[in-house]
């Protein structure tokens, strides 16, 4: 899946060269033109005169000069680098200027470069199109004058198959393609590597951006799962000690021996609450690379019959019944039916006024059953969009599970949650 927005090739525009590139050109703009010269003198010295009788010193110097040190902006002005030289090495081939070798190596320099950092790609290939038309056309007129004026013999020594003009001509001509087509060719290479460049920054940019975010999301995921553990451990056991605290107080004059087995059960849930945090903690202090459903559950639904004892102590009349071959459940399924159990005995401690609760645990083929049912008022808790119930939605949806939250038939309300015993493949994949 890509991670970066695909740009179309005539789109992208190449970034311009870097002060230390446009310093290396201009080295390399000055040293060529250095030897260039140089060379320029060890021809004029041999008499070496291909285009006839050259110039004066001062024009070839010039010419010379002309085509070479424009190398040195070939990287910030591409196209005006190659017209330029272009320009300039026909206009000294005409003169007859004998320097060859390094001009010929410029234009090609110029060529290339057009194509591997022109910012207009149209414009680029036009610019080289019409450039390597131009030598062409120059090749073609110089093939006509020179072979106007060959003398009678100037083939006298000829001995292979092809006729002599025809094999110069093709010669002269493969080789200028050759040169003329590697020019441009690498040019474009080199313009699609950069250009492939860009696009593994931009998708290495992106996919560093992407991973920030999802820690972002990691950590405030983390944070509403701390909210919720902190809600479920400690919600239940403050809501039952504040119903014996109640107690205590209306019979601490008249039932001395009341109101101490209330305080003994507010004590244990106090030290419940402590146990349960402390658990909680020991479970946020596992590895931050350990996957959710590798993180050992710190309760499970063999403790169900604590939370009862719990409800018990505060006034109500508790039943819980297990239904089914219990067979061994996955760490986070039996955590997550406990925490649904205590936050449905939470809700009828604190709002239901009911004086029974039902809790039955069923093993069914290939799901737990969790059931919790009370007599109290048939409404729903105050603040239904609170962590609560969205807590315990959440925890099932987890595990794909389902959640019932409603209305008994007469009084009272039910929550009723069904949790899979091993996950469907689409999940997984999900």
């Amino acid at each position: 899946m890509n991670t970066a927005p695909t740009i179309a090739d005539d789109a992208w525009r190449r970034p311009g060269p870097t002060p230390e590139q446009q310093r290396h050109d201009l080295y390399v703009g000055l040293a060529v033109a250095v030897v260039a010269l140089f060379n320029l003198t060890l021809t004029s010295s041999a008499g070496v005169f291909m285009f006839g009788d050259p110039p004066s010193w001062p024009e070839r110097l010039l010419w010379s000069v002309a085509v070479t040190l424009p190398l040195a902006w070939r990287r910030r002005r591409p196209e005006a680098v190659a017209v330029v030289v272009a320009v300039a090495f026909i206009a000294g081939q005409v003169r007859s200027t004998p320097e060859a070798q390094l001009s010929s190596g410029a234009l090609f320099a110029a060529i290339y470069t057009l194509g591997a950092w022109g910012p207009d790609r149209r414009r680029s290939r036009a610019i080289r199109i019409a450039v390597i038309a131009a030598m062409f056309a120059w090749i073609a007129l110089a093939y006509a004058i020179s072979f106007s004026d060959l003398p009678p013999g100037a083939f006298a020594d000829a001995a292979g198959p092809v006729p002599p003009v025809l094999a110069a001509i093709v010669n002269g001509v493969l080789l200028n393609v050759l040169i003329f087509g590697f020019a441009y060719f690498f040019g474009e290479t080199a313009w699609t590597a950069a250009r492939r460049e860009h696009q593994l920054a931009a998708q290495a940019e992106q996919l560093r951006r992407s991973r920030a975010e999802a820690h972002e999301r990691a950590i405030l995921t983390e944070r509403v799962r701390i909210a919720r553990e902190l809600h479920d451990s400690v919600a239940h056991h403050v809501s039952v000690m504040g119903v014996q605290a109640a107690a205590a107080r209306r019979v601490l004059d008249r039932d001395p021996a009341k109101a101490r087995t209330a305080l003994g059960a507010i004590e244990q849930s106090a030290r419940s609450a402590v146990d349960e945090l402390r658990r909680m903690l020991g479970l946020l202090r596992q590895p931050d690379g350990a996957e959710p459903d590798e993180r050992p559950a710190t309760t499970g639904v063999d403790r169900i019959p604590e939370l009862l004892d719990n409800a018990r102590a505060a006034g109500l009349r508790t039943h819980v019944g297990v239904y089914g071959d219990p067979v061994p459940l996955p760490g986070p399924v039996s955590h997550t039916a406990y925490r649904v159990v205590q936050e449905a005995v939470t809700n009828t401690v604190k709002h239901a006024g009911a004086s029974m609760i039902d809790v039955r645990v069923r093993y069914l083929a290939s799901q737990l059953e969790v059931d919790v049912s009370d007599d109290g008022r048939a409404a729903a808790p105050p603040n239904p969009a609170g962590m609560g119930l969205i807590g315990m939605r959440e925890r099932v949806a987890a595990h794909d599970g389902e959640l019932e939250t409603g209305p008994r038939t007469g009084d009272g309300f039910r929550v009723r949650a069904r949790l899979p015993l091993t996950r469907p493949a689409v999940g997984r994949a999900a």
